[in-house]
């Protein structure tokens, strides 16, 4: 892994970061560790629920392991081994609201990326057949006539009005918690409570139940 890294960053002359993406099953902290040791500048984490448009829903959904496990548990043994600093954490995988993406952040991770909801906002009607080149809303297809079918003027203003609306209500939840930036919220488990989880989850996530 360490050879590939640099293998990268010299054709790219250290001047791009390398990202090394995993997906997030039960043993992914040592997985992270050892990227984190590499010398990856970032680990893309992707949760059960993630991939593409066209992921069978069985694999989709029963394969892996909710990303906030994931990442809380690449988060802890990161910050365990002193190592936290040298690499940024993005995640993405069944990030579906604004809360998602304040959860994630308050477990530890530096970014979230989004997919499948970006695609409905442009127009996605979850087909399932992004792979066979002819999405019927012209989304994941070069054929003329299929491109036709996906207006970008509209599309593109419903993607703008979906993020700025997560934008919003970000803040409004962390106003609640007495928050004023990002940098405050990342890693601030105290802000987090969990709600019909078992002891072993939350001692995974690092949260306490709901009332404590």
């Amino acid at each position: 892994m360490r050879q590939l890294v640099y293998s990268l960053k010299e054709a790219t002359d250290y001047k791009k970061p390398v990202i090394v993406k995993i997906a997030a099953v039960h043993n992914v902290s040592a997985i992270a560790s050892g990227i984190a040791r590499s010398g990856a500048d970032i680990i893309a984490i992707d949760g059960f629920r993630g991939g593409t448009g066209a992921a069978p829903t069985r694999i989709r959904d029963h394969v892996g392991i909710p990303v906030e496990l994931a990442l809380a548990s690449v988060d802890k043994r990161l910050r365990d081994e002193g190592i936290r600093d040298n690499v940024s954490i993005v995640v993405g995988g069944s990030m579906r609201s604004s809360a998602d993406i304040v959860k994630a952040i308050a477990l530890g991770a530096d970014c979230v990326y989004i997919a499948t909801a970006a695609l409905l906002a442009l127009g996605c009607h979850l087909c399932r057949s992004c792979h066979t080149g002819k999405c019927n809303w012209g989304i994941a297809t070069q054929i003329p006539e299929l491109n036709k079918r996906l207006n970008p003027d509209i599309g593109y203003k419903r993607l703008v009005n979906l993020l700025t609306a997560w934008q919003h209500e970000i803040k409004e939840m962390m106003g609640g918690m007495g928050i004023n930036s990002i940098e405050s919220l990342k890693g601030n488990r105290l802000m987090l409570r969990g709600i019909g989880l078992n002891e072993k989850e939350l001692e995974i996530l690092g949260i306490k139940h709901a009332g404590e």
